[in-house]
């Protein structure tokens, strides 16, 4: 996987590009919600460097996976954590999970892996847990 500096742009692009893409696809409403929420502009990115970065990282994750796309959506607890760690900065840290919150559940489903990296994330980065119903978690794990 390639190395992006501590709280650089790209490396808080691809945790995002993790969230996005750890239901197993990349939807168009996520997309459009990207370009609504001016993704690429909180994260201090153009919208090609958002979209590179999602590249890179799908390419990457091809490659740990021998070219198999639904084991390449899914990342090891030790690989998130230490992906989620590369984000120190507490703005960063707020600013990556209000993008997740609101990019979550966007395309009408929310997963339980979605689920997963978002609570890792508010446990990695001291953050209030995530606001979604005991209903919506629910509905991920059926």
């Amino acid at each position: 996987m390639r190395s992006y500096a501590v709280n650089s742009p790209q490396a808080a692009a691809r945790i995002l590009s993790l969230l996005m893409l750890a239901d197993g696809h990349l939807s168009r409403p996520e997309l459009d919600q990207l370009t609504r929420l001016g993704a690429h502009d909180r994260l201090g990115l153009d919208r090609d460097g958002l979209f590179a970065v999602l590249n890179d990282f799908c390419q990457d994750r091809l490659h740990v996976a021998h070219m198999n796309w639904a084991e390449a959506c899914q990342v090891d607890l030790p690989t998130l954590r230490r992906l989620l760690a590369e984000i120190v900065d507490p703005h960063l840290r707020r600013t990556l999970m209000d993008l997740f919150v609101s990019l979550v559940g966007v395309d009408t489903d929310v997963s339980c892996d979605e689920l997963r990296v978002l609570d890792e994330a508010a446990l990695a980065w001291g953050l209030p847990p995530v606001p979604f119903t005991p209903a919506e978690r629910m509905a991920a794990v059926a």
